[in-house]
């Protein structure tokens, strides 16, 4: 009787717990045909179900254009249904920015319309994509269940897309992870900078190819004639302030790590850094600082210390 108790007290937990694994997505609309998600600028943590990602999809005349798919199969599938709840046009494109699973681990919901990707984001989710798996598999647990790399099938060149009436500027940069995709979508003045752009949330560099190359980047986005900045992470902007924080904060974590190399001091001393208080608002200064200085240090010292094997 006691076996049986417990049983039924199990079984009437399974629906509660089911339902606390559910992504609550509503879009709202930011331009003509145009609508966003926007996800939190914590970190991920069971709490969120890695919900920390904008994204955005377009309504056109020809059908949906997604712009990335989120952190899992889970969000993936709220996602679709979302959209749904907007329109009843089809899904037309998915496209995926770039390979970090906060932007294409909701793939598989998608199995059934093109996805595509800049050749080298194909590429280097292949590479990574199972080791992205198994560190979000740890941090997020069930909200993970199910999920598996789905890899886009299309291939993405830069240029102009026009696509239901939008016409869809595809810039491929490499500043944030070696290959990375913004859209320009000419039609609305709307510009999809990915996470190419940060606002009031500190920036990730463990695949950067160099600060100096994200801010090459950063100057030829802010060229564009754009009337609202989606970022990958953090609020939509209408002016110029995402670009100015930006600068700002790689500038001061270049300086920062050149200035810690040159003074001969270690990693852990590196990491303990004052944090401006300019950037007191911007959201994981402290810890995305200790991974930057992980990441990038060792690049800094080569610059400065010459191995004594290296000849002359």
């Amino acid at each position: 009787m006691r076996l049986l108790s417990l049983l039924v007290a199990i079984f009437l937990s399974l629906p509660l717990v089911a339902a606390e694994l559910a992504y609550d997505l509503q879009p709202r609309q930011i331009a003509a045909d145009t609508w966003l998600l926007e996800g939190s600028t914590e970190n991920f943590a069971a709490s969120n179900g890695g919900n920390i990602v904008n994204v955005a999809f377009i309504v056109t005349e020809a059908g949906v254009v997604l712009i990335d798919t989120g952190i899992s199969k889970r969000y993936g599938e709220a996602l679709r249904a979302a959209i749904g709840r907007v329109t009843d046009r089809p899904i037309a494109l998915v496209i995926n920015t770039h390979h970090h699973p906060d932007h294409v681990f909701g793939n598989q919901a998608f199995s059934d319309v093109p996805i595509a990707s800049l050749p080298r984001t194909r590429e280097l989710l292949a590479e990574q994509g199972g080791a992205f798996a198994d560190n979000m598999y740890r941090l997020l647990g069930d909200w993970m269940r199910g999920t598996e790399v789905l890899l886009p099938g299309e291939t993405l060149e830069p240029g102009v897309r026009e696509i239901g009436g939008h016409r869809l500027q595809l810039l491929a940069f490499s500043g944030h992870t070696g290959a990375d995709l913004a859209i320009f979508d000419q039609t609305t003045g709307v510009l999809f900078a990915a996470d190419l752009v940060f606002y009031h949330r500190a920036l990730t560099t463990p695949q950067t190819p160099g600060l100096d190359v994200w801010l090459a980047d950063l100057a030829a986005l802010e060229k564009l004639p754009y009337k609202l900045l989606v970022p990958g992470h953090g609020p939509l902007a209408t002016g110029r302030e995402p670009f100015a924080q930006m600068r700002d904060y790689l500038g001061w974590l270049d300086g920062l790590l050149r200035e810690a190399v040159a003074e001969g001091k270690d990693m852990n001393e590196a990491m303990r850094a004052p944090i401006p208080e300019r950037f007191a608002a911007i959201s994981l200064t402290r810890f995305e600082l200790i991974r930057t200085v992980s990441h990038l240090y060792p690049r800094y010292e080569a610059q400065v210390f010459r191995r004594v094997d290296a000849g002359e």
